[in-house]
Parts: C-alpha cells; structure tokens; sequence
C-alpha cells in the first residue's frame, strides 16, 4: 500500500498486458526480502531447555564418538521436536548431581534417574518411564553360579559400584560388611569385574545386559530393589512438568514409549508406566516414601500423628486441584469419591508414620516440614491430581487390587487398607468407562 508501481499501455491505446519497469522489478524484490526477513525476525526462537545427562549410563544415555545416545535422549529430542523446544545438553558426574541440580543448572534431568524421596524434596518427578532393580554381576569361576545376594554381604569380599548414584546408596544400606569401592567412572565398574580387582560390581537389570555382553563366565544375583526412573525437573516448573507428563501418556498410549523401549532395552520385560493407573499409584508410592520423614520431622517439633484440621485442609486442595486439573468443562470424577479417595491415603500415610514413630532406631534428623517437605507434597499432589483426572477418562482396569498391592507391597500396609485403597481408586472412574 502507498507504492506507486509504473506501468505502460499495449499499442494502440488499447488495454494491454502490465509490465514491470526494470527499476520497479528491483525495489519490488529489494521489499520482498525485507519483507521476509521481517518474517523471520518476528517468529520466536524457540525455548531452551537446559537438560542435564551424564552419557554415561547405557541404555539411558551414554556418549560414543562424541554423540549422545540412548533411551533418554531419543525421548527428549522427540519431545522437544514435537514441542517447539531447543535442547542444550548440560553433562553432569553423578557425585555432583545433587548441587548442580540445587545450583539451577537444568530445567530437567533426563539420565536414567531413579525416583528417591530426597530428590522428590529437592525437586519433582515426571510421571515413570522405566522400571529397573539393582543387581551383583560375578565372576562363576570365582563365586559358583546361583549364589544369592545376601552371600555378598561379607567381610573380606569387594564390591564396586558407581560413586554417588542410587546404586551407591542401595549398596551401602545392603552390604554393610563387605568393603564397598565407589569409583567415579561408571565404565570403570564394569573393568573391575573384567580384571578380577573386586568380588562382584553393582548395576541395574537395565544396564546388566550391556556389561555382560562379550564375557563369559558372569552371574547375576538380584534384584534386590524396585526402582522406578523418571525424569527430574527443578521444583517450579510446573508447567513443564505438566506438559512433559500429558506428552508422556499421550505416547505411552498411541505405543511409542514401548517402541523405544524395546529400542533400548531389547527383550529385558518393561510394563507400561505413563498410563493414568501405572503413574497413579507410583505417585501414591512416592507420596508414602516422605512419610518416615514427615514422621521425624513430627517427632522432632512435637507434632502430633494426627492433625484433623490438616486433613480437612488436605482434602479441600486435592479435590480443587482435581478441578483445576479438569478443567471448566472437563470430565472429573464426583467430589465425594475424590474426597474419598484421598482420605484413604491419608489413613496409609498416618499407617507409616506411626510405625516409623514407634521404631527405637529411627533417624532424629529430618528436612523442615513447612519448608521442604509439604512443598514437595504438594508438587506430587499437583501431579496426582491431573493423574485422577486422566484414570476418570480412561477407566480402571479389573484388576486394580493385584496391580495396586503390588506397586506399594513395600510399605507393607494392612490388607484392609489395601482394600480400602484399591476400592477408592477404582471408584475414581465410572463403571460404564472402565476398561475391560
């Protein structure tokens, strides 16, 4: 608009076709460039996210030739491509995860990283993507083939393990006799089993078949844990986490989650975790896991085991997350089974803490409960509220009582909470919508 643009008639004065003018043809393509320069100048760039690996933990993420592959990485980068996201790719050494994590170094940790109450507090976990336990690799020539994992835990024997991992700590609590050696370099562990320098090295069902891959003569005794791995983002990135967690069930349920699980993990069996139950009740399991803490946080400030007016606020900002996470319009389940539901919880969560409380042996010390734990509470409540709504519109497989006793077995609840427990979240979702 406002630009002149010359043009000259056909002979005859007659109406003929318009030619441009040499110079006109010039300013025109001069504009057009600008004019798509302009374009490209005003579409954002997208968004960066900052994700912390450590390569060096096949199949999750490992570096070979200078390029990062791995389970988790293909994830990411299919996530951020599907998202708009840019990916910069932040290395970490696993004794150093937990201060570079405090320091603010990632928006998110995608390497394998195994679900733990104390990261729960630092931060805030995706909904599962893996599950995994930890094994002993052996030498049979040494130790005979079938010894059991507990025939480990004895003076004189040698156990390496990676320095400053899960692993490590699960190693500790388990072998208290034997002399545990943590060496920095993950890929150092497995050099100590191929140069006979120690008893047995310490891996995850995951990671074993790689170690083992080309020596002969190697056991495995285990697991002996069960352990969930799942993304780490920093405390307040909510809505990532809420993005993250709605793309991961959307690809667990259309099959690309178990495509690329089988990818990385070949035949080692992986049961769907992003599905509105499988998260649910890890998210239940990992809301169980502060208990002991939240039950010496109590007993160290002289808190009371119950809190009636607590619970009652409790149960007023689950159902209007629940809300919330529905939406205006949005299918949720009935108040009262939403009540219901997290009333059970509260019942098993005042379960573990009693018995923490009544331990002679339990630890004295314990993060703040306004200041840490109850935030991390409530991060794990946000989560669970947009989970309760995602199972109201899926539906409840039939046997939820199996599945659930199963995923919290370790907190070894009364069979009638259990019940209780497996009745409330089935209740979540209507019957007619419940999946066969």
């Amino acid at each position: 608009a406002g630009l002149a643009v010359g043009v000259r008639r056909g002979a005859g004065g007659g109406r003929g076709r318009l030619r441009r003018a040499p110079v006109v043809r010039g300013l025109l393509a001069v504009l057009l460039a600008l004019a798509a320069t302009c374009v490209v100048a005003a579409e954002p760039a997208p968004r960066v996210l900052h994700i912390g690996t450590s390569g060096d933990y096949a199949p999750f993420s490992r570096r070979a030739d200078g390029v990062l592959q791995g389970f988790d990485i293909d994830l990411a980068e299919a996530f951020a491509a599907a998202r708009g996201y840019a990916i910069e790719w932040v290395p970490f050494t696993w004794p150093d995860l937990a201060a570079d994590f405090a320091a603010g170094r990632f928006d998110l940790v995608m390497s394998g990283i195994t679900v733990r109450a104390d990261r729960s507090i630092a931060g805030r976990f995706s909904v599962p993507v893996a599950t995994s336990g930890a094994v002993l690799l052996y030498d049979t020539r040494v130790h005979p083939a079938g010894v059991e994992v507990d025939d480990f835990d004895r003076a004189g024997l040698r156990l390496a393990v990676n320095r400053g991992g899960h692993l490590e700590r699960v190693t500790r609590a388990r072998f208290a006799r034997a002399e545990v050696r943590a060496l920095a370099d993950n890929a150092a562990v497995r050099r100590q089993l191929v140069d006979g320098a120690v008893d047995a090295v310490v891996t995850d069902t995951l990671e074993a078949p790689g170690w083992r891959r080309g020596l002969d003569h190697v056991g495995q005794a285990g697991p002996w844990t069960t352990d969930r791995k799942a993304y780490w983002l920093a405390p307040g990135q909510d809505a990532l986490a809420a993005e993250l967690d709605a793309w991961l069930l959307a690809r667990e349920a259309d099959g690309t989650l178990a495509r690329l699980r089988h990818t990385a993990f070949g035949d080692a069996v992986q049961a769907p975790t992003a599905t509105p139950l499988a998260a649910l009740l890890a998210a239940i399991d990992e809301r169980l896991a502060l208990m002991p803490l939240v039950a010496a946080a109590k007993r160290r400030d002289g808190r009371a085991l119950e809190d009636r007016a607590r619970e009652a606020t409790v149960l007023d900002a689950a159902w209007r997350a629940v809300r919330a996470a529905a939406g205006e319009a949005g299918a949720r389940p009935e108040e009262a089974a939403v009540r219901a539901f997290y009333a059970v919880q509260i019942e098993a969560a005042k379960f573990v803490q009693a018995r923490e409380l009544a331990r002679t042996d339990a630890a004295s010390d314990a993060p703040d409960l306004q200041q840490a734990l109850r935030p991390a509470l409530l991060r794990i409540g946000q989560r669970m509220a947009a989970l309760v709504v995602a199972l109201h519109r899926a539906g409840v497989p039939p046997d939820i009582d199996r599945r659930l006793a199963d995923e919290l077995r370790s907190w070894a609840l009364p069979a009638a909470l259990l019940t209780r427990l497996a009745a409330a979240t089935a209740a979540l979702a209507p019957v007619a919508e419940r999946a066969p």
